[in-house]
């Protein structure tokens, strides 16, 4: 059975950094395409990052770029989130999903929640 459970969520104020993790397992990490997606209370999702199973090619939205920094440890089966200087507009879930084809996302985690707010 694939898994992936997101955890490091929380309360932060704004300008603070939080660092996401998605623990893995019940496939091969190692050759897989990861991302993180988020969805903010009453919208929809919206794609975040994506790094390369060997993490030689990560990308960002926009909204993020600069900000957070994704990366990934094969030996542990588990990709990171680091987020930096958070605004209140990155309240959302945060999604771990494992990229089957060019954003084909075909496994999610729970999620893990990150309010930032004074």
């Amino acid at each position: 059975q694939v898994q992936l459970v997101e955890s490091g969520g929380g309360l932060v104020q704004p300008g603070g950094s939080l660092t996401l993790s998605c623990a893995t397992s019940g496939f091969t990490f190692s050759g897989a395409w990861m991302a993180w997606v988020r969805q903010a209370p009453g919208k929809g999702p919206e794609w975040v990052s994506l790094i390369k199973f060997d993490g030689t090619t990560i990308v960002y939205a926009q909204s993020v770029k600069g900000r957070f920094t994704l990366s990934r440890d094969n030996t542990k089966d588990t990709v990171y989130l680091q987020m930096a200087n958070l605004q209140p507009e990155d309240t959302a879930l945060y999604y771990c999903a494992r990229d089957k084809s060019f954003g084909a996302l075909d496994a999610w985690g729970q999620g893990t929640l990150v309010t930032v707010s004074s």
